[in-house]
């Protein structure tokens, strides 16, 4: 059992990523969001407050187990029903064309082939579905690439998998067509860890 991965990165990671300023950009990541949902990388539920009204049921994933004792209580306490199970987003079991949108909140950073996750996502989601995203990763400027490369192996021990260094834009557009996509650094965090794509994307 690895005791930093399920019972303290859980509670790190739920502590990090609690705040006001995420919650905006999850809030206007997630406006949009409509149908059949489901949600790569739960994590420990915070997205859960800012999901439309109309949406009442989601499907969500997590490779950690470590999460579900945090987010029971999280969806407990929500009016979302949340079928929640512990899986790798680069496997799902859900059939082709399930859904109407996919949500992926810094997430993408974490997941070993990348590539795999993508494809199952694509798979997942319906014709004219949407694929919504906030993810960090590898900044514009070069002398910020050169420090992320650097700690990015620190950065994959500590953040349980997750990378500084991936250009998360390129990724999804080798899968998917871009319909908006918006690329910036995070106020108040170091620029090598802030760097951000927010979009959405659709099937081609």
């Amino acid at each position: 059992m690895n005791v930093y991965r399920q019972f303290i990165f859980p509670r790190l990671l739920d502590w990090t990523m609690s705040d006001a300023v995420l919650d905006g950009y999850r809030q206007d990541i997630l406006m949009d969001v409509s149908g059949e949902v489901l949600e790569i990388g739960f994590g420990t539920g915070l997205n859960l407050p800012f999901y439309p009204p109309d949406i009442t049921q989601i499907s969500a994933i997590d490779a950690n187990p470590g999460m579900k004792s945090i987010v029971e209580k999280r969806i407990a306490s929500s009016g979302i029903a949340v079928k929640f199970q512990t899986l790798n987003g680069e496997n799902l079991p859900m059939a082709d064309n399930s859904f109407d949108s996919v949500v992926s909140t810094w997430t993408l950073c974490s997941i070993a082939n990348l590539d795999r996750a993508l494809s199952e996502i694509d798979r997942v989601l319906k014709p004219e579905g949407r694929f919504f995203f906030i993810e960090h990763g590898l900044s514009n400027e070069p002398q910020i690439q050169t420090w992320q490369n650097r700690l990015n192996p620190i950065q994959k021990f500590v953040g349980d998998g997750c990378h500084l260094n991936r250009n998360i834009g390129d990724w999804i557009a080798s899968r998917f067509a871009i319909v908006r996509l918006e690329q910036f650094y995070l106020p108040d965090l170091p620029k090598h860890i802030g760097y951000t794509y927010k979009g959405v994307a659709a099937k081609r």
